[in-house]
């Protein structure tokens, strides 16, 4: 048992380290899987893609990198580019450096006499230059930063659409709407089990990017009426693009389960590193780091009008580098707007008043969820239960109802502060849940050294890294395996739920995926001089598509013909111990007029030199199904 478990987390170590190969985890034939369609054969696609500037060319990865090479081709167009990137880097500067990098984004690209200056965006220089006097705030930039791409999105977008790289862009868009299938992945150990089923890791074949694959059963689905939760819950995670929340790349079926393929978090859940890496809890700066990427990602899922409700520990992973996530979104809801919403859902424990006594609300459950996870990452136990104390969950709800929480001497001042804030028992006085919302939780006192702007784009190292060598999950002989589903038939009715579900890759994550691992830059490849590719130029056909061995062998005597004949004639070798190939003669009428099959091979052959070689099975004008109709298929 000790050897399959570890055997297990060996093959998953090697994959996530790209199996040790030059191709870094790739497929030997990933060029194949992955090669471009002639663009004559995205006609249709061209037609019906929506052309929005933001779409394509701010939201969508590799939409983005394209739009700049073609800019890149115009000095003009590549100066705006330049400026674009000085003010997202102005955006992200810490606060000392901001006003001197202010200074220089002014001097190179808004006065007259610099060689880089921005024709569109000079008029801006004198009210950029005063608000920096002022205070160099990040929105100094925000009206130039505007007129540059409302620029950008007037005839460059325009002229772009005309040119190679949009066409690009449409060749890298039909392979991202390529079928998904469970072969599209290799599978990996199981890492854990979710309502419906097993989760395991699971990696492209294409890319060599690891994944979690959450399987979810469909007779247990079924069984349990769970098909409004799965499809609620995968829509919210293809809407949701966040850094700080876990996201789906794919979702497809396989015959007895729907699965989603989402973001793998190798470096365990909060609660694991909470309870078992030491004294349980966490430094400040550790607290503090977690709180803020938390509070981030309930930010993104709020601007997306989606309470959370389900914040735990547990919920919390870590990824290779030590950056956190959000996950399991099955409880989430998006709250119609203008509205509130009802629900008893959650952890015991963790819920908010307002959910216990099955009160409305919109977003004040996640704000207490923060709280309580607050709470726990400082003292080593959740607010209102002790690690492991067994109670009834009448008496925990009670606790969370009526009685305040207790603050040790690990807490701070301001750690205190942020919990009791958090924690107030009334949603309407409850911080994050007033006008100035998830603004005010972040200029909370408690994150004075946290730089938001730059915790958002990425910039701020993690306190902690996980063991790049450690698999931080039960052994695989721990996973409590399901049971069987007994009782449960599917049938037609249910393929329009499965429909709904299995739609293939999510653009975002699919697009970042090729980016990340470096397949956009090897297959990104255009003609010497910037001239177009055969697969990108008109006036060339496309290349016929490339046959398996297999069919290379079985074709190679004849030319392929459908002839329909009423009275068709078959004939096989008998001495054959294999499938014989099926061939279509090219021959018009049978040469012989019945369909005997004793006839001497010699004399066939003779007779009809169009036949190919002893051994094949020959057709006149008939289908598959007819031969094993027949009976040849046992030669």
């Amino acid at each position: 048992m000790e050897l399959e478990n570890i055997v297990a987390n060996t093959v998953l170590l090697k994959a996530r380290e790209g199996g040790g190969g030059k191709r870094k985890g790739r497929s030997k034939k990933w060029k194949e899987i992955l090669r471009f369609p002639h663009i004559s054969q995205c006609v249709e696609l061209g037609k019906i893609i929506e052309k929005d500037y933001d779409s394509i060319c701010e939201k969508q990865p590799i939409g983005r990198l394209l739009f700049r090479l073609y800019c890149e081709t115009k000095p003009s167009l590549q100066r705006c580019i330049q400026l674009l990137d000085a003010m997202e880097d102005y955006e992200v500067t810490p606060d000392e450096n901001r006003k001197n990098r202010g200074e220089e984004i002014i001097k190179s690209f808004l006065t007259k006499q610099s060689p880089q200056k921005v024709d569109i965006a000079e008029g801006f220089a004198e009210q950029c230059r005063k608000n920096l006097e002022l205070s160099p705030c990040r929105e100094i930039f925000s009206t130039c930063l505007k007129a540059v791409h409302d620029y950008l999105s007037g005839a460059p977008f325009v002229d772009f659409q005309k040119s190679m790289y949009f066409d690009r862009f449409l060749q890298w868009k039909m392979l991202e709407r390529q079928p998904i299938t469970k072969d599209t992945f290799r599978q990996y150990r199981v890492l854990g089990k979710g309502g419906f089923g097993e989760v395991c890791a699971c990696q492209v074949r294409a890319t060599g990017k690891m994944y979690a694959c959450k399987k979810l059963e469909k007779k247990r689905i079924k069984k349990r009426k769970g098909e409004a939760m799965a499809l609620n819950e995968k829509q919210i995670l293809e809407k949701v693009n966040s850094r700080f929340v876990v996201s789906l790349a794919y979702a497809y079926e396989t015959k007895d389960a729907v699965c989603l393929v989402l973001t793998i978090m190798n470096g365990g859940d909060l609660k694991f590193h909470i309870y078992n890496m030491g004294t349980p809890g966490f430094e400040k700066n550790r607290v503090q780091f977690y709180a803020a990427q938390i509070c981030c990602g309930l930010t993104h899922l709020h601007r997306e009008s989606i309470v959370y409700r389900d914040l735990k520990p547990e919920n919390i992973l870590l990824d290779d580098n030590g950056h956190i996530r959000i996950s399991d979104l099955g409880l989430a809801i998006k709250v119609p707007e203008g509205e509130l919403i009802r629900g008893r859902v959650g952890t015991v424990g963790y819920m908010a008043p307002e959910v216990i006594n099955n009160e409305k609300y919109a977003m004040s459950p996640d704000w207490w969820g923060l709280g309580c996870l607050i709470y726990e990452m400082t003292a080593g136990r959740s607010p209102f239960r002790a690690r492991k104390e067994r109670v009834k969950r009448e008496e925990v709800e009670r606790r969370v109802q009526e009685e305040e929480e207790e603050y040790s001497d690990k807490f701070t001042e301001d750690a205190k502060a942020i919990c009791r804030m958090l924690l107030t028992k009334d949603p309407k006085q409850r911080l994050g849940c007033k006008s100035d919302g998830a603004e005010g939780v972040k200029a909370h006192s408690f994150f004075k050294s946290i730089n938001f702007k730059r915790m958002e784009a990425g910039f701020v190292d993690p306190p902690f890294v996980p063991d790049p060598r450690a698999v931080y999950c039960k052994d695989v002989l721990d996973i409590e395996q399901f049971s069987t589903v007994k009782g449960v038939n599917l049938d037609q009715t249910d393929n329009d739920f499965y429909s709904k579900f299995a739609t293939g890759s999510v653009s975002i994550p699919w697009q970042n995926e090729m980016i990340e691992t470096e397949c956009f830059r090897d297959l990104n490849v255009f003609g010497p001089q910037g001239t177009r590719p055969p697969d990108l130029d008109w006036n060339q056909p496309p290349e016929p598509p490339r046959r398996s061995l297999l069919d290379r062998i079985f074709r190679r005597h004849v030319r392929e013909r459908t002839v329909m004949q009423t009275n068709p004639c078959f004939r096989f070798n008998p001495r054959t111990t294999f499938f014989s190939p099926l061939i279509h003669c090219s021959t018009q009428r049978c040469p012989f007029p019945t369909a005997e099959c004793s006839l001497p091979a010699s004399t066939l052959w003779t007779q009809c030199p169009t036949l190919p070689p002893s051994g094949a099975v020959v057709m006149w004008g008939a289908t598959y199904k007819d031969l094993i109709s027949k009976g040849l298929s046992r030669c």
